[in-house]
This record gives structure tokens, sequence and C-alpha cells, in this order.
């Protein structure tokens, strides 16, 4: 059998449904939050179901990564708590002029927002858990 990790490269709105997709009800480590503001990426290390498969419950982890992030906000989650762990509902964005905010969409009413010029996002499946 072979280990087959997806790789989904997102740069509008279909792409970006897509990811959401695949990622939502995943759970995030407040730890495995990054942004490298010098670079303009955001990460986010995640365990998730793989629900675009057959095998049912399969669980794997994934690096959600989105390029050319001018901003980062938060709502409702504590930084200070790094072994919070938050689920991931879905992915949405709004644009606003030039630019487009991605939110990110968490339980108990969280957002993380990407604020970019472009959307360029990957999920990339790093191995089965």
């Amino acid at each position: 059998m072979s280990k087959y990790l997806a790789k989904i490269i997102a740069n509008d709105q279909e792409g970006l449904q897509m990811i959401s997709a695949c990622i939502s009800g995943s759970k995030v480590k407040v730890s495995d939050i990054k942004y490298l503001e010098s670079n303009k990426v955001f990460l986010l290390s995640i365990e998730r179901i793989k629900v675009e498969n057959e095998n049912e419950n399969k669980k794997v982890n994934s690096i959600a990564r989105f390029d050319f992030i001018d901003k980062v906000r938060s709502k409702k989650i504590d930084q200070s708590n790094q072994k919070t762990v938050l689920e991931l509902i879905g992915i949405d964005y709004l644009k606003n002029n030039d630019v487009y905010e991605i939110n990110l969409i968490f339980n108990e009413n969280a957002h993380i927002i990407l604020t970019t010029e472009t959307i360029e996002a990957r999920l990339e499946d790093q191995n089965e858990i």
C-alpha cells in the first residue's frame, strides 16, 4: 500500500473552500500557530481527519501555510497558554478593496484574521498518525 500524502494549493476562493472542507474539525495547539513576519508566512500545524479518502477516521498531521501575509489579528485566543487546543471549524474570506481578509474560524468564537493582497495557501500532509 502506498502512503499518499496530499498537497492542496489554493490561490482563489474555490481552493480556499477545498482546504476549509479538509481541515474542518481539525485540532491545533496554540503553540503550533506561527507567524513568520519577516517572511510573510503564517503556519498552522494541525491534526486532522483525512476526509478526502474513503478511510474513515484516519488521522494525519498537516501543515496549513498561507503566504504573503501582511498582518495577523486574533480574537478570543489566549496566546499565553501554549497548551490550549483549538478546533478549527473552517476558513472564510472577505475582499475589501484590493485586500483579502482570510478568517480562520475556531470553536468558542475564536478567530485569526490574515490580511493579504493575494490568496496563496496550501495544505500539505506530513505523516499519518
